[in-house]
């Protein structure tokens, strides 16, 4: 079968995200890397695209310039992926959407709900695939558990209770460096900081696992260092559509964590648990019963998540592989394989519209909010 032509916005050398994208990508043999605008400088973009062997005629110097480059090739790429500041998603994403390509965003999808709506509108007219990089939600034992809550195996959910909550930006006396400056700069990463960069990952995931909606939240919201505009700590309240209570905290100055991404889901008849920095365990207690640890790789697994393990039974698949599998679900997407656990514009919509409503319950002393963007409303917010 023949490769996938595959392109990249943003993600330039010294990126915190680039290099996971073109791992990603490139891991299975689906993709090869075509083209690329990898800096907003066009020089330091163009010669680092030729450096990873992207042809000197499909190293771009700006997004726009790839845009009109690749629409008028016969050998035009196949998906493109936006690995831009969050300003910058919706326009990109809009134009290479209406030209007729298919998206990888990276979240948030867009600043603002109203932007958000447009691109599902936008990707639903060009029957094209617009995706958003929640690719923790890619890994094997996140789709193992998943399809344990929707086989019944734990009895309705109850609880869900999760966080996204690290140390890494606790010292103020680094406030300004650039790559920790822009998150809590409004005019560069929106209403939100540490919930829209960190906490969205954590309630998608709550969302992907339950195989539910968040409708509406409640929220308090900090700034514990004085300098920063936006939020570093959140602590957020939530309910879903079918009844589910939740409980969230974001954290970037919780000095001592590392990663700490985990999620516990509370059922009828039993328990999961997950931990980003121990991906390839998933815990399961039945109720009554002792606690067993489920190893990725282990006979007896859900097909999603026997599909999307990579490696045997004991060996680490880290967060590369998780983005890879990503790649795997598009590749599938984009020539016809209907993949339901791959994350699309609808999700994006819904993760920016919570984080309005949670700012918006901050600035209320935690006022209950209507999480859900309006085109996805049916009935009135409340707890």
């Amino acid at each position: 079968m023949a490769k996938l032509k595959w392109g990249m916005i943003g993600g330039g050398e010294g990126s915190q995200i680039g290099p996971a994208h073109r791992l990603g990508a490139l891991a299975d043999g689906m993709f090869e890397f075509a083209a690329g605008a990898l800096d907003h400088r066009p020089d330091v973009g163009r010669e680092y695209a030729q450096r990873l062997g992207v042809a000197e005629d499909r190293a771009y110097g700006s997004w726009q310039e790839m845009l009109a480059g690749e629409q008028s090739r016969s050998d035009r790429i196949d998906l493109v992926t936006i690995a831009t500041p969050n300003s910058t998603h919706f326009e990109i994403a809009k134009a290479f959407l209406e030209a007729g390509f298919n998206v990888l965003c990276e979240k948030p999808m867009t600043m603002t709900v109203e932007e958000g709506e447009e691109v599902v509108r936008v990707a639903e007219a060009s029957g094209k695939i617009c995706a958003v990089n929640y690719c923790y939600s890619a890994y094997p034992m996140i789709r193992q558990a998943r399809a344990m809550v929707r086989a019944g195996e734990i009895g309705e959910v109850r609880l869900v209770v999760t966080n996204f909550s690290h140390g890494h930006h606790g010292d103020a006396t680094d406030a300004d460096n650039p790559r920790v400056r822009w998150r809590y700069d409004p005019a560069m990463a929106g209403v939100s900081g540490q919930f829209a960069d960190c906490g969205i990952h954590a309630l998608h995931m709550a969302s992907f696992i339950c195989d539910d909606e968040v409708k509406s939240l409640s929220a308090d919201m900090a700034s514990t260092i004085s300098s920063r505009e936006l939020e570093d700590d959140a602590m957020i309240n939530f309910r879903m559509e079918g009844g589910t209570v939740g409980r969230l905290w974001t954290s970037s100055v919780a000095i001592g964590r590392q990663h700490g991404f985990d999620i516990q889901v509370f059922g009828e008849t039993g328990g999961l648990r997950w931990a980003s920095e121990q991906p390839n365990q998933l815990i399961y207690t039945p109720v009554g019963g002792r606690t067993q640890v489920i190893e990725k790789g282990e006979g007896g697994l859900h097909d999603e998540a026997q599909r999307l393990s990579r490696v045997a039974i004991a060996h680490p698949e880290g967060f590369p592989l998780a983005v890879a599998n990503i790649y795997c679900d598009l590749a599938d997407a984009i020539r016809g394989e209907t993949r339901d656990g791959l994350p699309g514009a609808s999700d994006g919509v819904r993760s920016i519209a919570a984080v309005h409503a949670a700012v918006a319950s901050g600035n209320e002393d935690g006022a209950w909010k209507d999480a859900r963007p309006p085109m996805f409303q049916s009935s009135g917010a409340g707890p």
